[in-house]
């Protein structure tokens, strides 16, 4: 079985090589970090410092508002403590100018979320947040997956999450690492202090550290730039990369930068799926007994097609949202990546420049599925915006069971609608192309056979029912799905009447698409 052997191998994470880079490679590596620079990808050092302020100043006001806690509930202010951790890309040093700074607030066992983190009673660190100077847009999200609060602090955007340990005493040397913090903790504080236990998970995992920060930021921009970056729309988000760089340097633990980039998208453009991605051994604890990914145990978990695996206990696939059709974009993308990483680095004149050019989806199909989203106000439709685009995953998966489909992660507005009484809309666009015969490695190995006529009625329509069922949906938001050409797009996306013929051919039957 598959996913058996690759759990219980011996040597989990072997090395392929201890080459150290040679002067080729440094020269590669220096032109590549150059030209991440040149992209603006580092924020400035008066930012830099910023960030630390703000930081300074958010612990101390966590300080403070944890002894009023205390005060209310009878505990003793001098013994009470709350810790502030950062995780996502701030903590793994990959944070780009003007990125959110995801952070952690760790408090004891009396310090509820529902009653003392978030509401608008003066005690509440909310409500305390509210009242500081330098604090804007402040927006708490209480019935998200991780609840959040949301503010812009000196101009730095903050995520705070908080986790509820159940004891009654935060230590100041707390090991946010060790699996006995979850203990006791609810699902919610679970999944908060997941984020900083994987983060600092990879980090802990990888030998050169720089060498990782230079990879990944150069991937992220790429998967940016190529249209697949995007956890909700079943492409890979920030951990999922974070953890498919970290492997590599596993694989390759002294390379440079450029090595390290060729070798992600030679390693990916074949990788087995739905082989796992995994940093480490999956750790089970009878004790904490909590459910980790498996699909020996979990029929649900033998469902996923390109699973990559969190490294921090409870380990889970981070990367659910794939769909074949998003599987199968990524790959095609891996492979450009492989021959670009090979053009590049065999040529004399170094352009890096070349890997990184965007990818134009309307160049590249002649039918689309259009998908308008609007409302009549602007709070109503951001909130519906948000709402449809967290769906879109189901429309890709159901459509892409009869057709191939590359879904474009971000909405296109008409920056002249002004004058439209609808202005409150955005499109989405998927493009459409006939379903290729795939086999699909996994238990049954199935043959999936392209159909000769294909109908997204269904899917098109479910997709729309679900969508408008949701329990917030309020009069004037609306959704609109529907097939087009290219010669039917709308004018404002400003395209040439004539679409781009596809070129050059790639591995495999399929075509390649230009840019």
């Amino acid at each position: 079985m598959l996913y058996l052997s690759f759990v219980i191998m011996k040597d989990f994470v072997a090395p392929v090589s201890l080459a150290e880079p040679t002067e080729k490679d440094n020269v590669d590596s220096a032109a590549l970090e150059r030209y991440l620079r040149e992209e603006g990808l580092y924020e400035s050092r008066e930012e830099a410092e910023l960030r630390e302020e703000v930081l300074g100043k958010l612990d101390d006001i966590v300080a403070e508002w944890i002894k009023g806690v205390a005060e209310k509930h009878g505990q003793s202010k001098d013994d009470a403590n709350a810790k502030i951790f950062t995780f996502g890309s701030y903590r793994l040093g990959v944070h780009g100018p003007g990125a959110d700074i995801d952070t952690l607030c760790v408090g004891p066992s009396y310090a509820s979320r529902e009653e003392d983190f978030f509401g608008s009673e003066k005690h509440t660190l909310q409500s305390i947040l509210g009242r500081e100077n330098g604090v804007q847009s402040i927006r708490a999200v209480k019935n998200a997956f991780v609840p959040v609060i949301e503010c812009v602090f000196r101009g730095i955007s903050i995520d705070l999450l908080y986790a509820q340990l159940a004891v009654p005493f935060v230590r100041t040397d707390l090991d946010i690492g060790a699996s006995a913090t979850l203990r006791h903790c609810d699902e919610r504080s679970v999944r908060s202090l997941n984020g900083c236990r994987v983060t600092d998970t990879i980090l802990q995992e990888v030998n050169n550290v720089d060498a990782f920060r230079v990879t990944l930021r150069a991937l992220k921009l790429w998967a940016q730039r190529r249209g697949v970056y995007s956890n909700v729309t079943g492409y890979l988000g920030g951990v999922n990369w974070a953890i498919l760089v970290a492997y590599i340097c596993k694989l390759y633990p002294n390379a440079a930068p450029s090595v390290l980039l060729s070798r992600f998208f030679w390693l990916f453009r074949q990788w087995s799926w739905p082989t796992p991605i995994m940093l480490r051994p999956i750790e089970k604890d009878s004790t904490l007994n909590m459910p980790v990914w498996d699909p020996r145990e979990n029929p649900r978990d033998r469902s996923h097609l390109m699973p990559i695996i969190t490294p921090a206990y409870p380990c889970m696939n981070s990367s659910y949202n794939v769909s074949e059709s998003t599987l199968q974009v990524m790959t095609d993308e891996f492979k450009r990546g492989h021959e670009m990483c090979e053009d590049i680095l065999k040529s004399s004149n170094l352009e890096w420049s070349k890997l990184f050019e965007p990818a134009v989806l309307f160049s590249e199909y002649k039918h689309f599925l259009q998908v308008e989203v609007s409302a009549t106000s602007k709070e109503d439709f951001e909130l519906w915006e948000g709402w449809v685009h967290s769906r879109m995953r189901l429309l890709v998966k159901s459509a892409g069971q009869v057709i191939d489909l590359r879904p474009w992660p971000k909405a296109f507005k008409n920056e002249n609608d002004e004058n439209d009484p609808n202005k409150y809309r955005c499109f989405y666009f998927l493009g459409l192309s006939k379903k290729r015969s795939v086999t699909r490695h996994s238990y049954d190995n199935a043959m999936v056979l392209p159909q000769t006529n294909v109908d997204l009625t269904p899917a098109v329509n479910e997709f729309a029912h679900k969508v408008k069922d949701w329990p917030d949906r309020s009069k004037g938001m609306d959704i609109s799905v529907q097939h087009i050409t290219y010669k039917k797009l709308p004018k404002w996306l400003g395209l040439p009447e004539k679409r781009q013929k596809k070129t050059a051919a790639t591995t495999g039957k399929r075509k390649k698409h230009t840019d």
